[in-house]
């Protein structure tokens, strides 16, 4: 295996490989460690009663999982190709697909090449979270979880789950939040709200939130952090926070869709007090009382 691999096992290299499709007009980006596999289309069986995104079910090796319709999604419908290819992706520990025009190849890059979507890249649906440009492409990073959300509505359940625990005074707490989804934010900060959190300061990327960080004076009880964010992901930022002496205890919950056991390693290795899934905010929630409650 050779070095440039080898950087990507390690944590907090603020880098990544991503890999790059084609949905519509437009050249999109997804990380590799969502993709399982790459396949051309396999029969499809119709799902009655679902959003028109929804292509239907596909069954691999006996899964059976979900067919999200990217051109539909973007809204540029056009019929099955025979250059269209499925992306198989993982959320939540669940699996579902991603039907797309062509894969065209992998590539590594670095946070910090990653910008704000652009007022271009913001009209495709709300479904990107970044936009990185090499050479002459310009590559819009997938919010595949908004996607996986907003199709499942797993975010009403998740709210749901939290005022089950109760709301009760919190507000002498204060909890940062790194997070570039505005979806996302969204959902932390009302579920935070409804637990009775309400002291909150928000970033858009792990670079502001360093930069905050780097100030003087600064109250922060407890850090939650995405991973994939423009500028600087929150794996980078913890190992950053933890070799300033100031921030060696501060508790740290990475909040991302990409733990997994197999990806737990990178967190611990940084320093990361929880590990979290999203969307499970109720165990958020829950893990924000054990260290501050």
């Amino acid at each position: 295996m050779n070095n440039d691999h080898n950087i990507l096992l390690e944590a907090g290299t603020n880098e990544l490989e991503i890999v790059i499709f084609q949905a519509g007009p437009f050249l999109f980006g997804i990380n590799v460690m969502k993709v399982r596999e790459i396949i051309t289309m396999l029969p499809l069986t119709p799902l009655p009663g679902t959003p028109e995104a929804i292509m239907g079910l596909i069954e691999l090796r006996g899964e059976v999982m979900t067919v999200i319709d990217l051109p539909m999604v973007i809204s540029h419908p056009r019929e099955v190709g025979s250059d269209d290819r499925l992306i198989v992706c993982e959320f939540n520990g669940e699996k579902s697909v991603l039907r797309v025009d062509q894969v065209t190849e992998i590539k590594r890059i670095s946070w910090e090449q990653i910008d704000t979507p652009s007022d271009l890249a913001r009209g495709v649906q709300g479904i990107t979270n970044g936009v990185v440009k090499t050479g002459d492409q310009m590559i819009i990073l997938l919010d595949y979880e908004r996607i996986a959300l907003e199709l499942s509505r797993k975010d009403i359940m998740a709210r749901e789950s939290v005022k089950r625990l109760g709301a009760r005074e919190r507000s002498n707490k204060n909890i940062w939040i790194a997070e570039d989804s505005e979806m996302l934010r969204t959902l932390i900060l009302d579920t935070l709200d409804d637990a009775g959190y309400f002291n909150t300061t928000v970033f858009n990327n792990g670079k502001e939130a360093l930069d905050a960080f780097e100030q003087d004076g600064v109250e922060c009880d407890l850090l939650i952090t995405d991973i994939e964010m423009p500028q600087m992901d929150g794996l980078h930022l913890t190992k950053r926070l933890r070799e300033m002496e100031r921030y060696a205890t501060l508790p740290i919950i990475i909040f991302s869709s990409l733990i997994s056991d197999d990806l737990k390693h990178k967190g611990e290795a940084v320093g990361a007090n929880a590990q979290i899934t999203k969307p499970e905010i109720g165990l958020l929630i829950a893990t924000l009382d054990e260290f501050v409650g």
